[in-house]
Protein backbone atom coordinates (compact mmCIF):
# COMPACT_ATOMS: atom_id res chain seq x y z
CA UNK A 1 0.00 0.00 0.00
CA UNK A 2 1.38 3.75 -0.82
CA UNK A 3 0.79 6.80 0.36
CA UNK A 4 -1.12 7.99 -2.58
CA UNK A 5 -4.26 9.43 -1.88
CA UNK A 6 -7.37 7.57 -3.34
CA UNK A 7 -10.49 9.81 -4.81
CA UNK A 8 -13.05 11.08 -2.16
CA UNK A 9 -15.90 8.49 -1.82
CA UNK A 10 -16.10 4.89 -2.43
CA UNK A 11 -13.59 3.44 -4.91
CA UNK A 12 -15.64 2.95 -8.36
CA UNK A 13 -14.02 -0.62 -9.49
CA UNK A 14 -16.34 -2.59 -7.76
CA UNK A 15 -13.47 -5.43 -7.31
CA UNK A 16 -11.20 -2.76 -5.78
CA UNK A 17 -14.21 -1.14 -3.72
CA UNK A 18 -15.14 -5.17 -2.03
CA UNK A 19 -11.30 -5.69 -1.47
CA UNK A 20 -11.27 -2.39 0.94
CA UNK A 21 -14.12 -3.42 2.55
CA UNK A 22 -12.58 -6.89 3.59
CA UNK A 23 -9.69 -4.59 4.75
CA UNK A 24 -11.70 -2.56 6.89
CA UNK A 25 -13.62 -5.38 8.35
CA UNK A 26 -10.47 -7.12 9.62
CA UNK A 27 -10.00 -4.29 12.53
CA UNK A 28 -13.18 -5.53 13.77
CA UNK A 29 -11.66 -9.16 13.59
CA UNK A 30 -8.53 -7.68 15.36
CA UNK A 31 -9.66 -5.55 18.13
CA UNK A 32 -12.83 -7.99 19.04
CA UNK A 33 -10.31 -10.05 21.14
CA UNK A 34 -9.51 -7.63 23.56
CA UNK A 35 -13.02 -6.55 23.95
CA UNK A 36 -14.15 -10.27 24.60
CA UNK A 37 -11.14 -12.06 26.32
CA UNK A 38 -9.95 -8.87 28.41
CA UNK A 39 -12.97 -6.15 28.66
CA UNK A 40 -15.72 -8.99 28.48
CA UNK A 41 -14.55 -12.06 30.29
CA UNK A 42 -11.59 -12.02 32.18
CA UNK A 43 -10.24 -8.55 33.19
CA UNK A 44 -13.34 -7.48 35.31
CA UNK A 45 -13.23 -10.77 37.82
CA UNK A 46 -9.51 -10.94 37.73
CA UNK A 47 -8.94 -7.13 37.92
CA UNK A 48 -11.90 -7.67 41.09
CA UNK A 49 -10.15 -10.49 42.82
CA UNK A 50 -6.71 -8.64 42.73
CA UNK A 51 -8.34 -5.53 44.52
CA UNK A 52 -10.26 -7.24 46.87
CA UNK A 53 -6.54 -9.08 47.83
CA UNK A 54 -5.11 -5.56 48.49
CA UNK A 55 -8.45 -4.99 50.22
CA UNK A 56 -8.67 -8.42 52.75
CA UNK A 57 -5.91 -10.08 51.88
CA UNK A 58 -6.43 -13.95 50.61
CA UNK A 59 -10.29 -13.37 52.44
CA UNK A 60 -11.64 -12.58 48.72
CA UNK A 61 -12.67 -15.49 47.31
CA UNK A 62 -15.94 -16.45 45.60
CA UNK A 63 -16.89 -18.73 47.85
CA UNK A 64 -16.42 -15.87 50.97
CA UNK A 65 -16.36 -12.45 49.11
CA UNK A 66 -14.48 -9.37 50.34
CA UNK A 67 -16.22 -6.22 51.40
CA UNK A 68 -13.40 -4.28 52.40
CA UNK A 69 -12.64 -0.86 51.04
CA UNK A 70 -10.19 0.48 49.18
CA UNK A 71 -8.58 4.32 49.19
CA UNK A 72 -8.48 6.07 46.38
CA UNK A 73 -7.46 9.89 47.16
CA UNK A 74 -9.00 9.48 50.83
CA UNK A 75 -12.28 8.49 49.38
CA UNK A 76 -13.26 4.70 50.75
CA UNK A 77 -14.22 2.34 47.53
CA UNK A 78 -15.31 -1.00 47.55
CA UNK A 79 -13.37 -3.36 45.97
CA UNK A 80 -15.93 -4.69 43.86
CA UNK A 81 -16.91 -1.78 42.26
CA UNK A 82 -13.32 -1.30 40.88
CA UNK A 83 -14.00 -2.37 38.04
CA UNK A 84 -17.04 -0.67 37.35
CA UNK A 85 -15.54 2.67 38.65
CA UNK A 86 -12.39 2.09 36.17
CA UNK A 87 -14.61 1.98 33.19
CA UNK A 88 -16.54 5.47 34.58
CA UNK A 89 -13.46 6.77 35.13
CA UNK A 90 -12.07 6.00 31.46
CA UNK A 91 -15.46 7.40 29.95
CA UNK A 92 -15.61 11.05 31.46
CA UNK A 93 -11.46 11.08 30.03
CA UNK A 94 -12.84 9.82 27.15
CA UNK A 95 -15.89 12.29 26.84
CA UNK A 96 -12.47 14.87 26.75
CA UNK A 97 -10.11 13.71 24.68
CA UNK A 98 -12.19 11.06 21.32
CA UNK A 99 -14.00 15.26 20.55
CA UNK A 100 -10.44 16.35 19.72
CA UNK A 101 -9.82 12.97 18.39
CA UNK A 102 -12.50 13.33 16.06
CA UNK A 103 -11.81 16.47 15.05
CA UNK A 104 -7.90 16.04 13.93
CA UNK A 105 -8.81 12.87 11.87
CA UNK A 106 -11.26 14.51 9.88
CA UNK A 107 -8.59 17.11 9.46
CA UNK A 108 -5.90 14.81 8.39
CA UNK A 109 -5.91 12.16 5.12
CA UNK A 110 -3.99 9.84 6.90
CA UNK A 111 -6.98 8.04 8.54
CA UNK A 112 -5.26 4.58 8.67
CA UNK A 113 -1.99 5.49 10.00
CA UNK A 114 -3.78 7.55 12.84
CA UNK A 115 -6.40 4.73 13.55
CA UNK A 116 -3.53 2.00 13.52
CA UNK A 117 -1.22 4.18 15.55
CA UNK A 118 -3.84 4.52 18.40
CA UNK A 119 -4.69 0.45 18.04
CA UNK A 120 -0.94 -0.25 18.32
CA UNK A 121 -0.65 1.93 21.54
CA UNK A 122 -3.64 0.27 22.95
CA UNK A 123 -2.53 -3.29 22.26
CA UNK A 124 0.86 -2.67 24.27
CA UNK A 125 -1.49 -1.46 26.83
CA UNK A 126 -4.06 -4.92 26.57
CA UNK A 127 -0.87 -7.20 26.79
CA UNK A 128 0.90 -5.21 29.40
CA UNK A 129 -1.63 -6.84 31.42
CA UNK A 130 0.20 -9.73 31.83
CA UNK A 131 2.14 -8.00 34.45
CA UNK A 132 -0.65 -7.31 36.74
CA UNK A 133 -0.28 -9.36 40.01
CA UNK A 134 -0.70 -9.72 43.37
CA UNK A 135 -2.58 -6.86 45.19
CA UNK A 136 -1.23 -4.54 42.11
CA UNK A 137 -4.81 -3.10 41.31
CA UNK A 138 -3.54 0.53 40.57
CA UNK A 139 -1.76 -0.96 37.54
CA UNK A 140 -4.55 -2.71 35.98
CA UNK A 141 -6.80 0.19 36.53
CA UNK A 142 -4.36 2.29 34.71
CA UNK A 143 -3.38 0.04 31.79
CA UNK A 144 -7.75 -0.81 30.97
CA UNK A 145 -8.39 3.34 30.96
CA UNK A 146 -5.32 3.27 28.17
CA UNK A 147 -6.57 0.55 26.37
CA UNK A 148 -10.42 1.54 26.64
CA UNK A 149 -9.10 5.36 25.14
CA UNK A 150 -7.11 3.82 22.57
CA UNK A 151 -9.83 1.46 21.72
CA UNK A 152 -12.23 4.27 21.37
CA UNK A 153 -10.00 6.51 19.76
CA UNK A 154 -8.57 3.96 16.89
CA UNK A 155 -12.69 3.07 16.63
CA UNK A 156 -14.01 6.80 15.76
CA UNK A 157 -11.63 7.00 13.13
CA UNK A 158 -12.52 3.18 11.79
CA UNK A 159 -16.24 4.21 12.06
CA UNK A 160 -15.18 7.46 10.02
CA UNK A 161 -13.69 5.53 7.35
CA UNK A 162 -16.81 3.60 7.01
CA UNK A 163 -18.41 6.77 4.88
CA UNK A 164 -15.53 7.63 2.88
CA UNK A 165 -15.39 3.39 1.45
CA UNK A 166 -19.25 2.58 1.47
CA UNK A 167 -22.49 4.07 -0.44
CA UNK A 168 -25.30 4.81 1.48
CA UNK A 169 -27.33 1.49 0.56
CA UNK A 170 -24.52 -0.68 1.44
CA UNK A 171 -23.16 0.67 4.96
CA UNK A 172 -25.91 -1.50 6.87
CA UNK A 173 -24.65 -4.58 5.20
CA UNK A 174 -20.96 -3.62 5.72
CA UNK A 175 -21.37 -2.49 8.86
CA UNK A 176 -22.83 -5.63 9.99
CA UNK A 177 -20.33 -7.62 8.54
CA UNK A 178 -17.47 -5.88 10.11
CA UNK A 179 -19.17 -6.58 13.34
CA UNK A 180 -20.24 -10.16 12.50
CA UNK A 181 -16.87 -11.11 10.99
CA UNK A 182 -15.12 -9.20 14.55
CA UNK A 183 -17.42 -11.36 16.72
CA UNK A 184 -15.71 -14.69 15.02
CA UNK A 185 -12.41 -13.56 15.32
CA UNK A 186 -13.10 -12.51 19.18
CA UNK A 187 -14.89 -15.80 19.73
CA UNK A 188 -11.89 -17.96 17.97
CA UNK A 189 -9.18 -16.64 20.25
CA UNK A 190 -11.58 -17.12 22.94
CA UNK A 191 -11.65 -20.75 22.08
CA UNK A 192 -7.99 -21.19 23.13
CA UNK A 193 -8.34 -18.93 25.91
CA UNK A 194 -11.19 -21.57 27.43
CA UNK A 195 -8.74 -24.16 26.74
CA UNK A 196 -5.93 -22.76 28.58
CA UNK A 197 -8.04 -21.62 31.34
CA UNK A 198 -9.97 -24.72 31.71
CA UNK A 199 -6.87 -27.13 31.32
CA UNK A 200 -4.43 -25.06 33.45
CA UNK A 201 -2.01 -26.53 31.23
CA UNK A 202 1.94 -27.52 32.39
CA UNK A 203 1.35 -26.83 35.66
CA UNK A 204 -0.01 -23.20 35.65
CA UNK A 205 -2.05 -21.49 38.14
CA UNK A 206 -5.11 -20.30 37.10
CA UNK A 207 -4.02 -16.61 37.81
CA UNK A 208 -1.32 -17.67 35.31
CA UNK A 209 -3.40 -18.63 32.48
CA UNK A 210 -5.28 -15.57 32.76
CA UNK A 211 -2.70 -13.65 32.46
CA UNK A 212 -1.51 -15.10 29.51
CA UNK A 213 -4.98 -15.19 28.06
CA UNK A 214 -4.58 -11.20 28.64
CA UNK A 215 -1.38 -10.75 26.84
CA UNK A 216 -2.67 -12.84 23.85
CA UNK A 217 -5.72 -10.88 23.76
CA UNK A 218 -3.36 -7.69 22.90
CA UNK A 219 -0.85 -9.14 20.95
CA UNK A 220 -3.93 -10.33 18.23
CA UNK A 221 -5.29 -6.78 18.02
CA UNK A 222 -1.76 -5.42 17.56
CA UNK A 223 -1.18 -8.27 14.81
CA UNK A 224 -4.10 -8.31 12.92
CA UNK A 225 -4.18 -4.69 12.57
CA UNK A 226 -1.54 -4.75 9.84
CA UNK A 227 -4.32 -6.07 7.11
CA UNK A 228 -6.66 -2.86 7.31
CA UNK A 229 -3.80 -0.78 8.02
CA UNK A 230 -2.05 -2.02 4.73
CA UNK A 231 -5.48 -2.26 2.38
CA UNK A 232 -7.35 0.77 3.30
CA UNK A 233 -6.72 3.78 1.11
CA UNK A 234 -6.03 7.08 2.48
CA UNK A 235 -8.72 10.02 1.48
CA UNK A 236 -8.38 13.44 1.31
CA UNK A 237 -10.48 15.10 4.01
CA UNK A 238 -13.51 16.71 2.54
CA UNK A 239 -15.97 19.21 3.55
CA UNK A 240 -13.89 20.22 6.31
CA UNK A 241 -14.68 23.88 7.69
CA UNK A 242 -11.30 25.70 7.47
CA UNK A 243 -9.72 27.38 11.03
CA UNK A 244 -6.48 28.83 11.24
CA UNK A 245 -3.41 28.37 13.55
CA UNK A 246 -1.95 25.09 14.43
CA UNK A 247 -3.09 21.61 13.89
CA UNK A 248 -4.74 21.45 17.77
CA UNK A 249 -5.82 24.63 17.19
CA UNK A 250 -7.82 24.11 14.45
CA UNK A 251 -9.26 20.47 15.82
CA UNK A 252 -10.80 22.55 18.65
CA UNK A 253 -12.09 25.05 16.70
CA UNK A 254 -13.47 22.89 14.25
CA UNK A 255 -14.91 21.20 17.55
CA UNK A 256 -16.45 24.48 18.63
CA UNK A 257 -17.70 25.30 15.49
CA UNK A 258 -19.65 21.89 15.28
CA UNK A 259 -21.54 22.30 19.15
CA UNK A 260 -22.28 25.53 17.77
CA UNK A 261 -24.54 24.23 15.11
CA UNK A 262 -25.13 20.94 15.91
CA UNK A 263 -28.91 22.49 16.95
CA UNK A 264 -28.98 22.59 13.06
CA UNK A 265 -29.43 19.00 13.17
CA UNK A 266 -32.17 18.04 15.66
CA UNK A 267 -32.53 14.31 14.38
CA UNK A 268 -29.22 13.29 14.47
CA UNK A 269 -28.75 15.01 17.98
CA UNK A 270 -31.71 12.90 19.16
CA UNK A 271 -30.41 9.58 17.80
CA UNK A 272 -26.93 10.05 19.52
CA UNK A 273 -29.05 10.56 22.87
CA UNK A 274 -30.93 7.46 22.46
CA UNK A 275 -27.86 5.77 21.04
CA UNK A 276 -25.86 6.67 24.16
CA UNK A 277 -28.80 5.80 26.26
CA UNK A 278 -29.68 2.26 25.80
CA UNK A 279 -26.20 1.55 24.45
CA UNK A 280 -24.86 2.46 28.14
CA UNK A 281 -27.16 -0.23 29.07
CA UNK A 282 -25.67 -2.76 26.66
CA UNK A 283 -22.17 -1.82 27.22
CA UNK A 284 -22.62 -2.17 30.56
CA UNK A 285 -24.19 -5.56 30.65
CA UNK A 286 -21.42 -6.62 28.40
CA UNK A 287 -17.94 -5.45 30.62
CA UNK A 288 -20.32 -6.39 34.32
CA UNK A 289 -21.65 -9.81 32.93
CA UNK A 290 -18.52 -11.16 34.24
CA UNK A 291 -18.75 -10.06 37.49
CA UNK A 292 -22.56 -10.72 37.62
CA UNK A 293 -21.99 -14.29 37.13
CA UNK A 294 -18.77 -14.50 39.06
CA UNK A 295 -20.06 -12.73 42.20
CA UNK A 296 -23.18 -13.15 42.24
CA UNK A 297 -24.05 -16.44 40.72
CA UNK A 298 -21.07 -17.88 41.96
CA UNK A 299 -19.76 -19.59 38.49
CA UNK A 300 -16.41 -20.12 37.79
CA UNK A 301 -14.44 -18.39 35.20
CA UNK A 302 -15.07 -21.44 32.86
CA UNK A 303 -18.06 -21.07 32.79
CA UNK A 304 -18.49 -17.57 31.84
CA UNK A 305 -15.64 -17.92 29.16
CA UNK A 306 -18.40 -20.71 27.57
CA UNK A 307 -20.69 -18.38 27.88
CA UNK A 308 -19.04 -15.56 26.36
CA UNK A 309 -17.95 -18.14 23.32
CA UNK A 310 -21.51 -18.51 22.78
CA UNK A 311 -22.74 -14.91 22.83
CA UNK A 312 -19.68 -14.39 20.18
CA UNK A 313 -20.80 -16.98 17.36
CA UNK A 314 -24.67 -16.52 18.39
CA UNK A 315 -23.61 -12.87 17.62
CA UNK A 316 -22.31 -13.62 14.17
CA UNK A 317 -24.86 -15.15 13.03
CA UNK A 318 -27.54 -12.39 14.56
CA UNK A 319 -26.13 -9.86 13.07
CA UNK A 320 -25.92 -11.28 9.32
CA UNK A 321 -29.60 -12.16 10.29
CA UNK A 322 -30.67 -8.66 11.17
CA UNK A 323 -28.79 -7.25 8.60
CA UNK A 324 -31.04 -9.32 6.61
CA UNK A 325 -34.24 -7.98 8.19
CA UNK A 326 -32.86 -3.93 8.11
CA UNK A 327 -33.08 -4.36 4.33
CA UNK A 328 -37.13 -5.82 4.18
CA UNK A 329 -38.47 -3.92 7.54
CA UNK A 330 -35.69 -1.05 7.77
CA UNK A 331 -33.13 -0.54 10.32
CA UNK A 332 -34.79 1.81 13.03
CA UNK A 333 -37.50 -0.83 13.14
CA UNK A 334 -34.95 -3.83 13.70
CA UNK A 335 -33.04 -2.07 16.41
CA UNK A 336 -35.99 -0.60 18.34
CA UNK A 337 -37.17 -4.97 18.08
CA UNK A 338 -33.84 -5.41 19.43
CA UNK A 339 -34.43 -3.21 22.53
CA UNK A 340 -37.48 -4.28 23.31
CA UNK A 341 -35.72 -8.31 23.04
CA UNK A 342 -32.90 -6.39 25.83
CA UNK A 343 -35.53 -5.13 28.09
CA UNK A 344 -37.09 -8.72 28.43
CA UNK A 345 -33.50 -10.24 28.43
CA UNK A 346 -31.95 -8.10 31.05
CA UNK A 347 -35.07 -8.23 33.04
CA UNK A 348 -34.86 -11.92 33.42
CA UNK A 349 -31.32 -11.82 34.22
CA UNK A 350 -32.98 -10.50 37.84
CA UNK A 351 -34.46 -13.77 38.54
CA UNK A 352 -31.45 -16.07 37.76
CA UNK A 353 -30.52 -18.93 40.10
CA UNK A 354 -27.21 -19.46 41.87
CA UNK A 355 -24.99 -21.61 40.72
CA UNK A 356 -27.51 -23.04 37.84
CA UNK A 357 -25.11 -22.83 34.51
CA UNK A 358 -27.79 -23.78 32.44
CA UNK A 359 -30.23 -20.37 32.58
CA UNK A 360 -27.44 -18.25 32.46
CA UNK A 361 -26.17 -19.90 29.24
CA UNK A 362 -29.18 -19.77 28.20
CA UNK A 363 -29.76 -15.92 28.25
CA UNK A 364 -26.17 -15.57 27.27
CA UNK A 365 -27.83 -17.20 23.89
CA UNK A 366 -30.47 -14.92 23.57
CA UNK A 367 -28.43 -11.46 23.98
CA UNK A 368 -26.16 -13.13 21.78
CA UNK A 369 -29.05 -13.00 18.92
CA UNK A 370 -29.70 -9.12 20.17
CA UNK A 371 -26.13 -7.95 20.21
CA UNK A 372 -24.61 -7.71 17.19
CA UNK A 373 -27.40 -6.45 15.04
CA UNK A 374 -28.37 -3.50 17.06
CA UNK A 375 -24.79 -2.80 17.49
CA UNK A 376 -24.17 -3.16 14.03
CA UNK A 377 -27.45 -1.36 12.06
CA UNK A 378 -26.87 1.68 14.81
CA UNK A 379 -23.68 2.45 13.66
CA UNK A 380 -24.84 2.38 10.12
CA UNK A 381 -27.65 4.23 11.06
CA UNK A 382 -25.77 7.01 12.48
CA UNK A 383 -23.51 7.62 9.65
CA UNK A 384 -26.54 8.59 7.36
CA UNK A 385 -27.21 11.18 9.94
CA UNK A 386 -23.33 12.68 10.24
CA UNK A 387 -22.81 15.62 8.54
CA UNK A 388 -20.55 15.60 5.61
CA UNK A 389 -17.06 16.64 6.50
CA UNK A 390 -17.67 16.00 9.94
CA UNK A 391 -18.00 12.30 10.47
CA UNK A 392 -14.55 11.51 12.69
CA UNK A 393 -15.75 14.00 15.43
CA UNK A 394 -19.65 12.95 15.47
CA UNK A 395 -18.25 9.48 15.62
CA UNK A 396 -16.21 10.55 18.72
CA UNK A 397 -19.16 11.50 20.41
CA UNK A 398 -20.92 8.18 19.22
CA UNK A 399 -17.62 6.57 20.67
CA UNK A 400 -18.43 7.98 24.07
CA UNK A 401 -21.02 5.19 23.96
CA UNK A 402 -19.40 2.37 22.70
CA UNK A 403 -17.85 -0.88 23.76
CA UNK A 404 -17.27 -0.31 27.09
CA UNK A 405 -16.71 3.20 27.44
CA UNK A 406 -20.11 4.29 28.75
CA UNK A 407 -20.10 5.50 32.05
CA UNK A 408 -24.10 6.18 33.37
CA UNK A 409 -24.62 2.62 33.00
CA UNK A 410 -21.07 1.25 34.56
CA UNK A 411 -21.85 4.05 37.39
CA UNK A 412 -25.27 3.12 38.11
CA UNK A 413 -23.87 -0.51 38.06
CA UNK A 414 -21.76 -0.02 40.87
CA UNK A 415 -23.32 2.79 42.68
CA UNK A 416 -26.48 0.38 43.28
CA UNK A 417 -23.71 -2.22 44.11
CA UNK A 418 -22.09 -0.10 46.96
CA UNK A 419 -25.83 1.09 48.32
CA UNK A 420 -26.98 -2.93 48.20
CA UNK A 421 -24.62 -5.26 47.93
CA UNK A 422 -26.07 -7.22 45.55
CA UNK A 423 -25.35 -7.21 41.67
CA UNK A 424 -28.86 -8.15 40.92
CA UNK A 425 -30.22 -4.63 41.88
CA UNK A 426 -27.49 -3.32 39.83
CA UNK A 427 -28.59 -5.67 36.93
CA UNK A 428 -32.24 -4.46 37.26
CA UNK A 429 -31.05 -0.99 37.20
CA UNK A 430 -29.91 -1.22 33.58
CA UNK A 431 -33.30 -1.94 32.57
CA UNK A 432 -34.28 1.44 32.56
CA UNK A 433 -31.52 2.80 29.89
CA UNK A 434 -32.89 0.63 27.09
CA UNK A 435 -36.73 1.88 27.96
CA UNK A 436 -34.95 5.49 27.77
CA UNK A 437 -33.42 4.93 24.66
CA UNK A 438 -36.40 2.68 23.12
CA UNK A 439 -38.73 6.08 23.74
CA UNK A 440 -36.38 8.44 21.93
CA UNK A 441 -35.12 6.39 19.15
CA UNK A 442 -38.95 5.92 18.35
CA UNK A 443 -38.76 9.83 17.99
CA UNK A 444 -36.26 10.14 15.88
CA UNK A 445 -37.30 10.92 11.50
CA UNK A 446 -34.72 9.16 9.72
CA UNK A 447 -35.60 10.67 6.36
CA UNK A 448 -35.55 14.33 7.59
CA UNK A 449 -32.44 13.74 9.95
CA UNK A 450 -30.56 12.48 6.69
CA UNK A 451 -31.54 14.94 4.13
CA UNK A 452 -30.99 17.80 6.67
CA UNK A 453 -26.90 16.28 7.19
CA UNK A 454 -26.96 16.35 3.06
CA UNK A 455 -26.80 12.35 2.48
CA UNK A 456 -28.61 10.43 0.02
CA UNK A 457 -31.75 8.57 1.46
CA UNK A 458 -31.26 4.98 0.91
CA UNK A 459 -33.85 2.50 -0.57
CA UNK A 460 -33.99 1.16 3.08
CA UNK A 461 -35.03 4.50 4.45
CA UNK A 462 -37.12 5.49 1.88
CA UNK A 463 -39.20 2.53 2.64
CA UNK A 464 -39.87 2.73 6.12
CA UNK A 465 -39.40 5.80 8.13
Amino acid sequence: MTDVLAPPGPLADPVERAREHRAWYFYDWANSAFVTTTATVLFGPYLTAVAETAACGEAGTTDDPCHGDLSVLGIPVAAGSVAAYTVTFATILSAILLPIVGAIADRTAKKRHLMAGFAWTGSAAAASMFFVAGANWQLGSALLVVAAICLGSSMVVYDAILVQIAHEDDRDRVSSRGWAFGYLGGGLLLVLNLALVTLEPFGLSRSDTVRISLLSAGLWWAAWTIIPYRGIRNRPPTGVERVGGSATRQAFGQLRQTLRHARGYPQTLLFLIAYMLYNDGVQTVISASSIYGNRELGLGEDVLIIAILMVQFVAFGGALALGRLANRFGAKNVVMSSLVLWTVVVGAAFFLPVEQVVPFLILAVAIGFVLGGSQALSRSLFSLLVPKGKEAEYFSLYQAAERGTSWFGTLAFGLAFQLTGSYRWSVLVLVTFFIAGLALLSRVDLRTGIVAAGNRVPRSVARYR
